[in-house]
């Protein structure tokens, strides 16, 4: 009878450590599953915003580049007026001449202004994503 009191009593304890054990085990995996989402979550957010980044950058750039399109032609129309109403071959060179000059200077002007859109729109695109690596590198150096 000793025996047998013994054998449950050793039974119970081991069921107690094992249930003990197991649900220790599924809490870790719960909170492990929760930070995960937590996590995914984050990345989403952060995939969203480089993308609206992006958006509003292409955005600006079309603008720039409608403007920069309007204004080129407006030129040229009026260049070719003026040279229509030239009077000799040397007015004729220097109002090409002239028209050509400013019209490169607007085209070198137009294309700073769409580098720095683009440099810009690129740093705001890969912000969100850079702090989400920077977080993740962080996270898996701090579990070593």
């Amino acid at each position: 009878m000793a025996a047998a009191e013994t054998l449950k009593t050793t039974v119970e304890q081991f069921t107690t450590a094992g249930n003990a054990a197991f649900k220790d085990q599924v809490e870790k995996s719960l909170a492990s599953l929760n930070e995960m989402n937590t996590h995914s979550k984050k990345n989403l957010e952060a995939v969203v915003a480089s993308v609206t980044a992006a958006t509003k950058g292409a955005e600006s750039l079309g603008a720039l580049a409608m403007a920069y399109s309007k204004r080129a032609m407006e030129d040229q129309v009026a260049a070719a007026k003026a040279l229509a109403g030239a009077k000799s071959v040397q007015e004729a060179v220097e109002l090409q001449t002239s028209w050509a000059k400013t019209a490169l200077e607007l085209y070198m002007a137009e294309m700073g202004k769409m580098g720095e859109t683009v440099a810009a729109t690129v740093k705001d695109s890969m912000k969100p994503l850079n702090e989400r690596v920077t977080a993740t590198v962080e996270k898996i150096q701090s579990v070593k």
